[in-house]
């Protein structure tokens, strides 16, 4: 691949050898023939098949980049490591679990070839019918409910993984431990505006959450009135806007 692509799917994943293969697969087939894509895949030190299985897959898809953390670092540097590495403009993250669907990409890739102002707007998916636990979607539903009390940005679902936006503007972020769970009110921040769009969930392929119910309701809380106070040194509120998926 010489030349540069349209995308950068960025995948962070951990302990993932029940779902990455059919999710690397699946992408290739919904991407291909719509546009010039990479998927770089950051194994964040896993202890399972994962490096052996992304081996394996570059021989089918040779669109495919994967990176390993040598020591496990969390999410938000494992995307922060595939952000840095990206050679697209446009990037679009998604969860290594397989629940997130690669059709998704093309809807979000059209919103953001219409928008006038791209590099400064994140798209946010929202999970309208998820398909979790009832304890589990009950204790996101608390913390999405604190965190928007506190912060305000206009966003009914952070925990979403699959988010786009571009290189440019992510890279001007704040990094920090969990930042994935802040990017709409740290864009906001910023003077970039949110639009959430409805996006399919699926039932997890197999493993199992690295996030329990209580992880859900206490992780981030530092990070959480840190985040706000970042949002009051800046006056410009944004705006932020659902969006109609008409698939």
């Amino acid at each position: 691949m010489a030349s540069q692509p349209d995308l950068s799917v960025v995948i962070p994943v951990h302990n993932e050898e029940k779902c990455i293969s059919a999710l690397i697969s699946e992408t290739c087939r919904v991407l291909r023939g719509h546009l010039a894509f990479e998927i770089i895949v950051i194994d964040d030190a896993s202890e399972d098949d994962t490096p052996r299985l992304l081996q394996q897959c570059l021989e089918s898809a040779p669109e495919l980049r994967p990176i390993r953390h040598a020591r496990q670092a969390g999410q938000s540097m494992a995307i922060l490591t595939g952000v840095q590495a990206a050679r697209a403009d446009m990037i679009v993250t998604m969860d290594g679990d397989g629940q997130n669907d690669p059709l998704d990409i093309l809807a979000f890739w059209g919103v953001m070839m219409d928008a006038s102002d791209s590099e400064g707007l994140l798209l946010a998916g929202q999970r309208v019918r998820r398909q979790d636990t009832f304890i589990k979607k009950m204790s996101s539903k608390i913390a999405n409910a604190v965190r928007a009390s506190i912060l305000r940005d206009a966003t009914p679902d952070t925990g979403c993984g699959m988010k786009m936006f571009s290189r440019a503007m992510f890279m001007r972020l704040p990094t920090f431990n969990h930042m994935h769970r802040f990017l709409p009110v740290l864009v906001i921040r910023m003077g970039g505006r949110v639009a959430s769009l409805p996006v399919n969930h699926r039932p997890r392929r197999g493993g199992r959450s690295h996030y329990g119910t209580l992880d859900r309701l206490a992780v981030g809380l530092v990070d959480l009135f840190g985040v706000y106070w970042l949002r009051l040194r800046w006056t410009d509120n944004g705006g932020a806007t659902l969006l109609k998926n008409n698939n």
